[in-house]
């Protein structure tokens, strides 16, 4: 589904003020949305959620922690009806401040105001809860590239959301730039005419945020806001929407993985696994004492240490596998009527990088900062928009310098997995198509691919029999292990992973991230790994390097570094991964 239509469905014929009975400020004991045995379960008997039941009162945060798979974002998408026809939805879900006239008969409000909104699944469910969406209660998707739509600047999407709020054409840019302003986007006029891929991580999600509090809602649905940022915008993000609830006077539902991470942010904590709700309570009584095993575990993430260099083969120490001088990356971000640049924005600045066979070397920064610039210029997969200056030597080859066939032989020597595995890998294709598709690109023989598949199968821990599965028949974690496979069939000898763990829950992280260090130390692939977890980061890389505003600020031995930053923005990031 597109943004626009994604945000239509969410806001689409929402009523003005005047149609709603606000609930009563002087009532903060009264809760504003109550669910009763919420569940949902599918054709085939499959329980995805099992009686879920809680309270919201307005002012209140309620975090939903739970592993990938647990049912925490379904069981709110149902609230919206948002979820495929397919799936059985019970319960009783009431929502405060709403008259009988604006439900229509079909609804059930009884004499406190109080409605039940249709949450099963039936023809009347869409039309009695469009009138909910977007102005009742508003969400921000996960990942806000493939819930903002590419094709539109962000002053068309947000000015869709003010003409469903019946604002005036004439109010809609001033309208847009305070809602930009509020959620402390920086120079918000200029922001408008960008397109989503123009702006950074940390921005697009803001986007979101600014269009989901349009129409003002009651309710707002964050579901993992902060799973693609780094560890400095998540908190600024958590704390912008802190405040925001404040301002607006809103409830918040706040769906993450991170128990530690919501800690600070709610008020009560609900932890689910596979449905069930495993425990339940005031957000300090859990932490102060935690009565179930998994909310501990949850707590208590554990990733291990990296490889000691030591016990890292010193062979090939003279010709180091990646050695970088002095790259630099600009993208045109004007340009004149005749086509030519006018403006340039300098992304990566005279960066420096060396990296020896078997190591990894960490790459950490705030969004922004030129991290996955550099990956894709490692790689060389960025766009003609942008200009690649410097010498990019890999195992003693200069691959700025190759030649477009040239470059297509050498890319199995430095191979990249993306963020996103879902969206990085084609749909259409079964599991062994995707793996082999590098190898059928080199023209190695059906008989030498399929050992080479079977291999990378092993290699990752998936089992043979997901071969002829597709992608979206995997969950998160076995999806990055299809994309590491990818890679690793082509046998490189540098492995480049832009945030391979940002979008998997902390268990599924620990157990990719201990596969990367088995990998690493049984092929002596050397990583660059681009991170936005500090916890990760130093628990796989023997070196690290900060990066801000496309500058290396400070670089060294993980270990070193970790235990005595010496540059202001090193000091700040490392803290903000502690608290």
């Amino acid at each position: 589904m597109t943004t626009a239509s994604t945000n239509t469905v969410m806001q689409n014929n929402s009523l003005s003020q005047n149609n709603i009975n606000k609930l009563d400020t002087n009532k903060p004991s009264a809760a504003i949305l109550t669910v009763n045995n919420l569940s949902i379960v599918t054709r085939t008997g499959a329980i995805l959620v099992d009686n879920l039941s809680y309270q919201l009162r307005q002012g209140e945060t309620l975090a939903i922690v739970g592993e990938s798979g647990s049912g925490k974002s379904i069981a709110s998408l149902a609230l919206l009806g948002l979820l495929p026809e397919s799936l059985v939805i019970t319960g009783d879900v009431q929502l405060a401040g709403l008259s009988s006239k604006t439900l229509s008969n079909k609804a059930s409000p009884d004499k406190t105001g109080i409605t039940r909104l249709p949450i099963a699944n039936d023809s009347a469910r869409n039309k009695l809860l469009k009138i909910i969406r977007g102005q009742r209660i508003g969400m921000v998707f996960q990942e806000p590239m493939t819930a903002l739509n590419p094709l539109h600047t962000v002053a068309k999407q947000i000015a869709e959301s003010l003409r469903l709020s019946s604002m005036p054409k004439k109010q809609w840019r001033a309208q847009s730039i305070t809602l930009l302003n509020d959620v402390n986007i920086t120079d918000p006029a200029d922001k408008l005419n960008r397109y989503p891929h123009e702006l950074s991580g940390g921005q697009r999600q803001r986007v979101m945020i600014a269009m989901a509090l349009a129409q003002q809602p009651d309710i707002l649905i964050a579901d993992e806001p902060t799973t693609a940022l780094d560890v400095t915008l998540q908190h600024e993000i958590l704390a912008l929407l802190d405040n925001l609830k404040r301002e607006h006077n809103m409830a918040m539902i706040l769906i993450s993985h991170d128990l530690n991470l919501v800690r600070r942010y709610s008020d009560n904590i609900i932890v689910m696994r596979q449905g069930q709700t495993i425990e339940q309570g005031d957000t300090a009584t859990i932490f102060a004492n935690p009565k179930a095993n998994y909310t501990r575990t949850l707590m208590q993430q554990d990733f291990g240490t990296a490889l000691s260099i030591k016990g890292i083969p010193s062979q090939n120490k003279q010709l180091p596998v990646l050695q970088v001088s002095g790259l630099q990356v600009k993208f045109a971000v004007e340009k004149t009527l005749f086509g030519s640049t006018k403006r340039w924005f300098d992304a990566v600045k005279d960066l420096d990088m060396s990296l020896q066979a078997g190591q990894a070397l960490g790459i950490v920064g705030e969004s922004g900062s030129g991290k996955t610039t550099i990956a894709l210029a490692l790689s060389q997969l960025l766009s003609n928009q942008a200009q690649v200056n410097g010498q990019i030597m890999i195992n003693g080859q200069d691959i700025t310098a190759l030649s477009k066939n040239e470059l297509r032989k050498f890319r199995a020597q430095i191979q990249m997995v993306f963020q996103d595995p879902f969206a990085s890998i084609n749909p259409r294709m079964t599991v062994l198509q995707i793996i082999e598709e590098g190898l059928l690109v080199q023209g190695v023989d059906k008989a030498t691919r399929q050992q080479a598949v079977i291999d990378s199968f092993e290699t990752v821990h998936l089992p043979s029999e997901f071969a002829q599965r597709y992608p979206h028949e995997l969950s998160g974690g076995q999806r990055q292990r299809v994309a590491l496979a990818r890679a690793l069939v082509m046998q490189p000898s540098l492995l480049i992973l832009d945030e391979p763990t940002s979008a998997l829950d902390s268990t599924t992280q620990m157990t990719v991230v201990n596969l990367l260090r088995e990998i690493q130390e049984k092929l002596q692939i050397s990583y660059v790994f681009i991170s936005h977890d500090l916890k990760v980061v130093r628990a796989l890389c023997q070196h690290i390097m900060v990066l801000k505003d496309g500058i290396c600020v400070e670089s060294g031995a993980t270990e070193t570094l970790f235990n005595h930053p010496q540059h202001p923005y090193a000091q700040r990031l490392l803290q903000a991964s502690t608290i």
